[in-house]
């Protein structure tokens, strides 16, 4: 095995090997995986590093580059793992006989994890505008695969199948990012005005954002998602195959 990767102003000694034996014993890529996720729904994304992580874990930083190369492909780890998560959730219930009616469930199954692991979501985004699509994890693709598999079983054409893809995927990914958000700017205050900080915002520019800002600090929770689902699959236009 090649000598480890040491993070930028870190300088790895010649020929040296990190042991990665930790305090749970030996590590596996699904183990730094989940740790990592722990650390992220703890202390959010700025605080991951393969330093903490390897804290964490009771090994060296440079121990955990045989599992991820470095912090993006780690994140694209985070990403893998919560696509396992759902693949898991996904596989505890009966898959629903009508396409619509599983593309509810999958979109239902998703937002479930992500509410699991909301300081993660923003990810399920950034990765897929910097990975490659032959490049992302396998449990990712799988994801895609479901959906494009449903759709052509149900008899759509390549068209009406890429049409329907985007749509769904578009909807629940934006949906997931506006329903979770950072809307806090002190949580610990009672007051909504103070908690969510609207003074910092003046009335005189911001007038309607700060009369709606306590609405739209509520979620709308998966009926919201499923009544857009069902306004989305409804459209003639989406199926009607016509550009």
């Amino acid at each position: 095995m090649a000598d480890e990767k040491a993070e930028p102003g870190q300088k790895a000694e010649p020929g040296r090997r990190a042991g990665d034996r930790g305090r749970y014993g030996r590590l596996s890529r699904e183990r730094v995986l989940a740790t990592a996720l722990e650390v992220v729904d703890r202390d959010g994304l700025s605080g991951l590093s393969m330093r903490k992580l390897g804290a964490e874990l009771g090994v060296e930083a440079m121990a955990l580059y045989r599992y991820a190369d470095g912090k993006g492909a780690l994140l694209d780890g985070l990403v893998e793992a919560f696509c396992q998560e759902l693949e898991e959730h996904l596989a505890a219930s009966p898959r629903a006989v009508d396409w619509r009616h599983e593309l509810h469930r999958i979109a239902l199954a998703t937002h479930g994890v992500a509410l699991r692991h909301p300081k993660m979501v923003p990810l399920l985004a950034t990765r897929l505008l910097s990975t490659p699509l032959a490049r992302r994890p396998a449990a990712v693709l799988r994801s895609d695969e479901r959906v494009l598999a449903l759709l052509h079983e149900a008899g759509l054409d390549e068209r009406r199948t890429v049409r329907v893809h985007r749509a769904f995927t578009a909807w629940l990914l934006g949906y997931l990012l506006v329903e979770l958000r950072a809307m806090d700017d002190e949580p610990g205050e009672a007051d909504p005005a103070f908690r969510l900080g609207l003074h910092r915002m003046p009335v005189q520019e911001y007038p309607r954002l700060r009369a709606t800002a306590v609405a739209l600090d509520g979620r709308g929770g998966p009926r919201q998602l499923a009544d857009g689902l069902d306004a989305l699959l409804g459209s003639p236009s989406l199926l009607s195959g016509e550009d």
